[in-house]
């Protein structure tokens, strides 16, 4: 393919992932096209375990409210948080038919708005989270599980695209994790960390991820990394894919009885 067909693939590619909306947490704009491995543990499974036996849940940065409604029948008391606007109203209607409340929460307050000892079980998926105010908001007994982005999530692409790499969390990790939970008082019932093989396979996923994730390259525009962006599409074009490493953690911790 020559330069002047490589750039109008590259430009019709990219005009069309700036232009697709997103709403909720719904990545299904990258099916086929940004493919990771398979994590070693199942969190969904891990949660529907623990969901038989809760009466009250709090699910944490809830997004869409996709995965709490895949779990219905939820407990009598369930309510969903989250902390970006245009994701409360798609979250509400998702989940008022279903008996949860969605509750708005600003990201960057330390306390949310929940009583002491309210919830039997705390879910919380690719959301930040302080330790303590979990623990407050625990039952005696109950269960917090989480799975978060490792600070390493996908650092190959700052490192082609920046000229230094930078980001923002990078020593967000199991341990730092493990070491803030058992501080708040946490029992740790089981862990796991990995960083299974992501392929980017057209550069319009990789920009539609970044315009996204905007917390992987914080000033990430197409205009600043123009130059960048085409090489990596001409890469791709050449061996058909763009690899990078996710990061990724699981905890299952437990407030003593």
């Amino acid at each position: 393919m020559n330069s002047i067909n490589d750039t109008k693939e590259f430009d019709r590619l990219v005009e069309e992932a700036l232009a697709k909306s997103f709403s909720g947490w719904d990545f299904s704009y990258l099916n086929d096209r940004m493919v990771s491995e398979q994590l070693p543990w199942e969190y969904e499974s891990c949660l529907r375990s623990k969901l038989n036996e809760a009466r009250s849940m709090l699910d944490m940065g809830t997004g869409g409210g996709e995965l709490l409604a895949s779990l219905s029948p939820l407990p009598p008391l369930c309510v969903a948080s989250e902390g970006y606007p245009p994701n409360v109203p798609v979250a509400y209607n998702r989940l008022r038919a279903l008996g949860a409340a969605v509750v708005m929460v600003q990201p960057d307050e330390d306390l949310l708005p929940f009583r002491n000892n309210t919830f039997n079980l705390i879910s919380n998926r690719h959301e930040s989270f302080i330790a303590a105010e979990v623990f407050r908001l625990l039952k005696k007994g109950g269960y917090f599980i989480t799975q978060q982005v490792g600070g390493r999530d996908n650092i190959e692409l700052n490192e082609f695209i920046q000229e230094e790499a930078s980001l923002e969390y990078a020593s967000w990790n199991l341990n730092t994790a493990l070491n803030q939970l058992q501080s708040a008082g946490f029992r740790i019932l089981d862990y796991m960390e990995a960083f299974p093989r992501t392929v980017f396979k057209d550069i319009g996923a990789v920009v539609f991820y970044l315009k996204i994730i905007t917390w992987q390259i914080a000033d990430f525009s197409v205009e600043r990394y123009f130059s960048r962006l085409l090489e990596m599409h001409q890469m791709i074009q050449g061996q058909g894919q763009f690899i990078t490493r996710s990061h990724r953690f699981f905890l299952l911790a437990g407030k003593p009885a």
